[in-house]
């Protein structure tokens, strides 16, 4: 597996990601991740639809869970016609719980904790953590990548508005 080193960083300190990193005008590789409930669920299943995919390492960490609330807020204006997909390495039932707490209601969480498929196919996964970097790509209804931002220091925001823009503009 290729070993991608030094693209992001833990407080300053260089980790390595495993895996090629797709990018824009590729389409971006199936996965299947589990729902809070444990059923499984497919990158693919959201085609048709605009998806903003949130890579986080973990909802219960400050940046994540201020990630995730963001994006939660803005999901409502998307409309039916987009989803936001947040995945991390966090079990199903602490999802759940976080979101229950936080009152996420937009935001569809989904945990690869089992087989880390969201991991390979972005190329995302920490080697030294085993934990997703902290990136966002949005996909147009066929799943193709049209954004990609992978953010250099993990414990960074992302870009929200270049993110919401590019779903905006995929958006009728």
């Amino acid at each position: 597996m290729i070993e991608r080193k030094g693209e992001v960083t833990f407080q300053g300190g260089p980790l390595t990601l495993l895996g090629e990193r797709p990018t824009v005008g590729q389409e971006m590789p199936d996965f299947t991740v589990l729902a809070n409930d444990l059923s499984e669920v497919k990158l693919s299943s959201y085609r048709g639809k605009v998806v903003l995919l949130s890579l986080v390492p973990s909802l219960d960490t400050p940046v994540c869970a201020v990630e995730t609330r963001r994006f939660n807020e803005a999901a409502s204006a998307l409309g039916d016609g987009a989803v936001v997909l947040t995945v991390s390495m966090d079990l199903p039932f602490a999802q759940a719980r976080w979101c229950a707490a936080e009152g996420v209601e937009r935001v569809v969480t989904a945990s690869d904790h089992r087989d880390a498929q969201a991991a390979e196919a972005t190329g995302m996964m920490i080697q030294e953590l085993r934990l997703l970097a902290r990136a966002v790509f949005v996909l147009d209804r066929d799943g193709k990548i049209v954004y990609e931002q992978l953010v250099p220091e993990v414990t960074d925001e992302p870009d929200y508005d270049a993110a919401l823009a590019a779903a905006r503009k995929l958006m009728p």
